[in-house]
């Protein structure tokens, strides 16, 4: 069954008051201030122009508080994405990039749409820490570049050969540069220490719109010959461009297929994860399939006007609920917000220096990471570490999706291997007036399926020697799969092989209904599919009894044809 297409801003038509619309708009307002800075940084990390990075964080960001299914989530640019959009460019180009990300739309929209956006949320938290962390030190270590002044033309994606540009030109450091980058990196650290002590309305001015005006103005002396968004990449648009789709070749849409399934599953799992952590902050609940409609709305159209991807952002969200947002409105009013701002003050964004944007970036990727995890990692089990520290390190060695697809691919052996380790087998101690008789009961205990079969082999053993009656009793079977039922009609057919009988006993919802689904109760006989132990006895008394008649019966006929 598809999902119901119904954005959380149709809510606001109830009761949506003069005061929530004020509200609101101060909220977006102090958002959009937050932003703007933001958007043109992860721009520029990716490979991009800033233009791309604000016309973003507006297109993407209205599109995804007006059509999703959060109350009070911000979308645009994120730090999330700067490595994967950045190794896209290098390998596929910018016409491609644009392909991948509208490609990327269509599958969020598709997972929103089949209702799958909560299992998207079910994603171990040990791979969300893992890549999360790497993705943070890949960040800070793509901007060492701008922020010590290096001057690397063509800075590599991939990590060693990264690190081997960025420690040969480490003796060609720009000082005029490292000293901007280093004071606006103490701004953004200082900043909310002071901004405790100042009157309600100054609170309100972000850390990092104060250091790109500290920063801007120490750049202009001439003799510090400092790189800025002007001196590489030239004048910033102040309008939005016009809607063009980007041409492609079916050869290049099969190429990026799977940049663009990495981005889908990103900024699923980011946009998720941000919207969850709003509804903590304002205890309300979120509808995930929505949010990933609309995330794939936006990420469709965005592309169409230069933009790239977007997602939830955390930072930009928690902003919008401290500034006293109630409704979608202040996410829409934050996109206009930069589209103001872009059209009134683009002019003085070329004077930003790259040193400032690359200490924003520096300041974001240290609080991105969850860096208090792996002081912690010793109070967890070692499948945990492994998990974590293998996701860490295949994404910032490798790549994302490898280290996405190994996470996923250990977390599942090792649960698979945990639940087995649950799974045993235990001999039933038989009534007294049984115990005489050729009768074997056992009770499997956890999970029957393809993890966990090594645990009843011993019932399997072809050279057994089986008793005239086995009794499984399956109350404590919590569930069992396909290669679980397998199993017990091998059991079966090897029992009915040496005349002997099974009887199945206390199957649960799931085993019994898949014995039925399945037309295995049709071969083991509807009379011996009980539904207690108890009832397995009262039968196993019978047939015992009628055993013995007819052994008794035999007996007599054979004396009497003896005499």
């Amino acid at each position: 069954m598809l999902t119901r297409f119904r954005p959380r801003s149709l809510d606001i038509l109830h009761n949506y008051s003069k005061s929530q619309l004020m509200a609101d708009i101060t909220a977006g307002m102090s958002v959009g201030i937050v932003a703007l800075p933001l958007a043109m940084a992860f721009a520029i990390a990716s490979g991009l122009t800033p233009a791309a990075g604000l016309t973003t964080a507006i297109i993407a960001g209205f599109l995804i508080s007006l059509l999703g299914g959060s109350k009070v989530q911000i979308g645009g640019p994120a730090g999330a994405f700067i490595v994967v959009v950045y190794a896209i460019v290098q390998q596929y180009g910018l016409g491609n990039l644009l392909l991948a990300t509208m490609l990327a739309g269509v599958f969020m929209f598709l997972l929103g749409l089949l209702g799958l956006g909560a299992l998207v949320r079910h994603i171990p938290v040990s791979i969300v820490i893992g890549f999360t962390n790497g993705i943070a030190a890949l960040i800070a270590l793509s901007q060492l570049n701008d922020f010590f002044g290096l001057n690397i033309d063509h800075l590599p994606a991939e990590f060693f050969s990264k690190t081997k540009a960025i420690g040969l030109a480490l003796p060609h450091i720009h000082l005029a540069t490292l000293s901007i980058g280093v004071f606006s990196l103490a701004i953004l650290i200082i900043w909310p220490k002071i901004a405790r002590h100042l009157p309600a309305g100054l609170k309100q001015i972000p850390g990092s719109m104060i250091a790109l005006l500290a920063g801007t103005l120490l750049s202009q002396w001439p003799e510090l010959n400092v790189a800025t968004i002007g001196s590489r990449f030239g004048d910033i648009p102040s309008q939005l461009p016009t809607p063009a789709f980007p041409q492609f070749t079916w050869h290049s849409l099969a190429a990026i297929i799977q940049p663009a399934l990495t981005i889908a599953v990103l900024g699923a799992i980011e946009s998720l994860l941000c919207a969850r952590i709003a509804d903590g902050l304002i205890n309300d609940r979120h509808d995930p399939n929505q949010e990933l409609m609309a995330q794939g709305i936006a990420n469709f159209v965005s592309p169409l006007f230069g933009g790239f991807c977007a997602t939830g952002t955390i930072a930009r969200t928690v902003t919008n609920i401290n500034s006293g947002a109630s409704s979608p409105v202040s996410g829409m009013v934050h996109a206009l917000s930069i589209l103001l701002i872009m059209a009134i003050a683009a002019p003085f964004a070329k004077l930003i220096p790259l040193s400032t944007l690359a200490a924003v970036l520096l300041y974001v990727a240290w609080n991105m990471g969850e860096w208090a995890e792996f002081r912690r990692l010793q109070h967890f089990t070692g499948n945990y570490r492994t998990i974590l520290l293998s996701t860490f390190i295949l994404t910032v060695v490798v790549d994302l999706t490898v280290a996405m697809e190994v996470g996923l691919l250990l977390a599942c052996v090792f649960f698979i291997t945990r639940v087995s380790s649950l799974t045993h087998l235990k001999k039933v101690k038989l009534p007294e007036h049984l115990k005489a008789d050729p009768i074997e009961a056992w009770s499997i205990h956890g999970s029957l399926f393809f993890g966990s079969i090594a645990k009843i082999e011993s019932l399997l053993d072809p050279h057994k020697i089986q008793p005239d009656l086995l009794i499984l009793d399956l109350s404590s079977l919590l569930n069992m799969d396909t290669t679980g039922l397998e199993a017990l009609e091998t059991l079966q057919q090897q029992l009915h092989h040496q005349g002997a009988c099974l009887i199945i006993c206390g199957a649960g919802i799931q085993p019994h209904s898949l014995i039925h689904r399945s037309g295995f109760y049709q071969h083991l006989g509807a009379e011996f599919l009980l539904p207690d132990l108890q009832s397995a006895w009262q039968l196993a008394d019978h047939l015992s009894q009628k055993k013995h008649a007819d052994h008794q019966e035999n007996c007599e006929k054979t004396h009497h044809h003896n005499v």
